[in-house]
């Protein structure tokens, strides 16, 4: 990706607890997306939310379960996000309680990689 670029933000909206094969989602989508050297992924765990379950999850201090709303946001030139999705449909279809997937369009206005750490 470059500044001033075009690019396609993927985000998929699935629970904390939804699992593919004994892994958790968001880090089995992470990896992948990893190895297929997309530009960045992004996984925010929510506060509060619902989908269409019409469930209200929400994050308190005394709650016992952990089963939050996530988001995962992906980004990268638009041919190679949707290939990804493409890659990750059929098991975002078979997802037993459901999740929801948008895309659009955005603008790559500052694409600067940071140093890494050495310690």
């Amino acid at each position: 990706m470059k500044n001033n670029s075009k690019a396609l933000l993927l985000r998929i909206f699935v629970s904390s607890t939804d699992k593919y094969k004994n892994e958790v989602l968001y880090e089995s989508v992470v990896f992948r997306a990893k190895e297929e050297g997309l530009a960045g992924v992004t996984v925010s765990r929510g506060i509060l939310g619902y989908g269409s379950s019409s469930v209200i999850h929400s994050y308190k201090f005394w709650e016992v379960t952990e089963k939050l709303p996530v988001v995962i946001e992906i980004i990268d030139e638009k041919e190679k996000v949707l290939a990804f999705y493409e890659s990750l449909r059929e098991t975002l279809e078979s997802m037993p309680f459901g999740c929801l997937v948008t895309a659009e369009d955005v603008n790559i206005l500052l694409y600067k990689a940071g140093r890494k750490k050495i310690f």
